[in-house]
C-alpha cells in the first residue's frame, strides 16, 4: 500500500508499504481522508522520537466487524484494558498504549490502518467525509469543557489563530463565554471573525491578568509564558500545545497567581460527532486545501512554513 512514512531522514512516500497486520480485536480501516495537524509537524521536528506511518486525524471504512462497510472515525489511544488506569477509566493515559500516528502504531496518512473495534464511532448519514475528517481534534477541543467547569459567564483568550485554538474557540464560545483570540496571522483571524469570535493580533495584547481562562493552543514555547501573563489570580491555563525540543519557563508566578494549570489532550468522540451534526462547530471555512497521498511530504512543508494554511486534507479513498 502507499503511505507516508516518518524516518530518520524525514517523511517520505513509500509505494510498497505492508498493509498492518489486525490483531484480534483489532479491524483494518480503509482511509478515505486523513488531515494534516500540528503534532504531525511537531512529530517531523523531533517529538516523541516516531518512527513510522504518520497521521491520527482520519474518516475511513472497516473491512470487518459490526461497521464493516460503514464510515468511521477512530479514537487514536489502543489501550491496554486491563492495568489499573485502564479499569479506572483513564485508558487514555494507559502505560502500555499505542497511539495511532504517534506513538508505536502506524497512523492514518496510508491506504489502510489498523485500530481496536472499540475505537470506532460510526459517521451520521449524511456528514460528509470533509467535516468528518475533523472529528478527533474537535474531540480535542471539547475535552477542555470536560475538564474545566464553565459556566458561560468567564471571560476566555485562545491563543493561537490555527486549526486546534479556532475549533477551542468555537467550543467555549458555544457555552456563553466572552471569547477572543490572539494569533499572528490576518487570514486566520479573519476567520476567526467571521464565525463571530473576536480576535486581537498578539502584539496589541498587553499583559492585563484579568482572563478566567486562557488556552494555549500555540503550538509555541511562548504560549504558556504569555498566558501566564493574562490569566487572572486563581484562574486557569489550559495547555493544549506539545512541541519538539526542551522549554524552561520561571514558574513563581504560577506559585504566586495560585494558576490553576490543566494539560488538555484527547476528548469525546460522540460530542465531537454531534456538534459537527448539528452546526455547533463550524468546520467549512478551514479547509485551505485538499490533495492526494503522493503530495503529502509537500503538504507537511506548504503547512510548516506558509502560516495563513489552516487545514490540509488528504484524499486517500473513495468516499461520501
Amino acid at each position: 500500500m502507499k503511505a507516508v512514512v516518518l524516518e530518520e531522514t524525514g517523511p517520505r512516500l513509500v509505494e510498497d508499504r505492508p498493509e498492518p497486520i489486525a490483531a484480534e480485536g483489532e479491524v483494518a480501516v480503509d482511509v478515505i481522508e486523513a488531515g494534516i495537524c500540528e503534532t504531525d509537524l511537531q512529530l517531523v521536528a523531533g517529538y516523541m522520537g516516531y518512527r513510522g506511518v504518520l497521521g491520527h486525524e482520519f474518516v475511513g471504512v472497516p473491512r470487518t466487524g459490526r461497521l464493516a462497510g460503514r464510515r468511521v472515525v477512530g479514537e487514536i489511544n489502543c489501550s491496554c484494558g486491563t492495568c489499573r488506569l485502564c479499569e479506572s477509566g483513564l485508558a487514555n493515559h494507559c502505560p502500555q498504549r499505542t497511539v495511532l500516528g504517534i506513538l508505536g502504531r502506524d497512523g492514518a496518512f496510508a491506504e489502510t490502518l489498523v485500530l481496536p473495534e472499540t475505537n470506532l464511532h460510526e459517521v451520521p448519514d449524511g456528514m460528509a467525509d470533509r467535516v468528518a475528517v475533523f472529528a478527533e481534534p474537535v474531540a480535542a477541543a471539547l475535552q477542555v469543557l470536560e475538564q474545566v467547569d464553565v459556566t458561560g459567564a468567564e471571560s476566555v483568550t485562545v491563543l493561537g489563530d490555527g486549526r486546534l485554538g479556532n475549533l477551542c474557540a468555537q467550543a467555549l464560545a458555544s457555552t456563553g463565554c466572552r471569547v477572543r483570540v490572539v494569533g499572528k496571522h490576518d487570514a486566520k483571524l479573519a476567520i476567526l471573525e467571521e464565525l463571530g469570535i473576536s480576535t486581537c493580533r498578539l502584539e496589541r495584547v498587553s499583559d492585563e491578568r484579568s482572563d478566567d481562562l486562557v488556552v494555549d493552543a500555540t503550538g509555541s514555547d511562548t504560549g504558556l509564558p504569555t498566558a501566564l501573563g493574562l490569566v487572572r489570580p486563581r484562574g486557569t491555563v489550559v495547555l493544549k500545545t506539545t512541541i519538539a525540543g526542551t522549554q524552561t519557563l520561571e514558574m513563581a508566578p504560577v506559585v504566586i497567581d495560585e494558576v490553576t494549570v490543566v494539560g488538555s489532550r484527547c476528548g469525546p468522540f460522540d460530542k465531537a460527532l454531534v456538534a459537527l451534526e448539528n452546526g455547533t462547530i463550524d468546520v467549512s471555512p478551514l479547509v485551505s486545501e485538499v490533495v492526494g497521498l503522493d503530495d503529502a511530504t509537500g503538504a507537511l512543508e506548504r503547512v510548516r512554513d506558509e502560516r495563513d494554511l489552516v487545514k490540509v486534507v488528504l484524499k486517500v479513498g473513495s468516499g461520501y
